[in-house]
């Protein structure tokens, strides 16, 4: 059309007022470039993940475009933190979707010094006193037999302690065997291995211990509160933990803060899986009655945090006194919290 603009206005009276081309025009021509172009840097943000929150003071946070080199880069695309505001304010919204929150016990509920300078040194102990107390037992039959079973899975492992049957031939023969089994909980316990074997004979164990008030389960003062507050805001609360779930029941039975027990939903052991295996992770929503994206794991332990991302979990590292620290990539990938606190439920609003 003979009268068109350049723009394809059809206007004169537009074309008229159009400015001659020069330094104005491409201000403007340049303007709604960058206009176009920070609208598709904005589509495309939102496919990545968003900068994670840091532990620093002041709730301070630090943008991670990327998951470290350790983690897998499949889990990598799920966006899994609080909006910059949110940080602000010290506190990690909890994702709308999320119906469970998981718990692990030692360094996320409970210090990391209750347990390795309380309860496994008890075990050390006491652990012959008890065979000897408690050998003619059904209970510790089955714990032996257990252990027994382990051993010889463990063969092929250096330093292993198999632990032999016995004969009934006498009192001596049945102190080799009690000193076999001793050295094999020994053994266990110095490689930190999480065997069911090993944590079943260590529940029973700390159950006589906890029942005698010898040992009381330790808390962290934000647990409960929070729990209750979770609660009221129609939240379940399970417990996953490496020790047994009769363990986990006496700690949290027995614990300083008294009986707790009634605070939660349901409790996981290694029965259901390793924590280090994404598999275990839907294990326990398919056991609770979810998607694994309605749970939200709180873990002191990355590589624990990893399998539960894989399995498309949400997930929090808590920041605990005594608990190991972080590499700089996972300080700026995960979530972290100090305090249970931190977590902010919209649903309680």
């Amino acid at each position: 059309m003979a009268g068109r603009g350049r723009r394809g206005c059809s206007c004169e009276r537009r074309r008229q007022r159009r400015p001659a081309p020069g330094r104005k025009w491409r201000r403007k021509r340049s303007g709604h470039r960058l206009r176009r172009f920070y609208i598709a840097a904005r589509a495309a943000n939102q496919r990545r993940p968003p900068a994670r929150r840091r532990s620093a003071p002041g709730g301070s946070r630090r943008g991670c475009s990327s998951r470290p080199a350790a983690l897998p880069a499949a889990t990598a695309a799920r966006p899994r933190c609080a909006p910059r505001a949110a940080a602000a304010m010290g506190v990690l919204p909890v994702p709308a979707e999320v119906r469970a929150i998981l718990l692990d016990i030692e360094g996320t509920t409970t210090p990391i010094a209750f347990v390795q300078e309380t309860l496994f040194p008890y075990i050390k102990d006491n652990v012959k006193e008890y065979l000897r107390a408690h050998w003619e037992e059904e209970e510790c039959q089955r714990d032996v037999g257990l252990l027994r079973k382990q051993a010889q899975e463990d063969s092929s492992l250096d330093g292993a302690v198999p632990i032999p049957l016995e004969s009934g031939s006498g009192e001596e023969e049945l102190e080799r065997v009690i000193q076999a089994v001793v050295d094999n909980v020994h053994w266990q316990m110095s490689l930190d291995r999480k065997t069911t074997a090993l944590k079943q004979l260590q529940g029973h164990m700390w159950r006589a211990a906890y029942a005698t008030g010898h040992v009381k389960g330790e808390i962290f003062e934000d647990v409960v509160p929070a729990i209750r507050k979770w609660r009221e805001a129609g939240m379940k609360v399970y417990i996953y933990s490496s020790g047994s779930v009769e363990a986990q029941k006496l700690l949290f039975g027995y614990s300083t803060e008294g009986d707790i027990l009634e605070l939660f939903d349901g409790h996981f052991d290694t029965k259901i899986g390793p924590k280090v295996e994404s598999e275990s992770y839907r294990r326990i929503a398919a056991s609770i009655g979810c998607a694994t994206n309605n749970i939200l794991f709180l873990t002191d332990v990355p590589r624990e945090a990893n399998a539960a991302e894989e399995a498309d979990t949400h997930v929090a590292v808590v920041i605990r006194p005594g608990n190991a620290g972080l590499t700089d990539d996972e300080k700026s990938y995960y979530s972290l919290i100090s305090s249970f606190t931190e977590l902010f439920l919209p649903s309680s609003t």
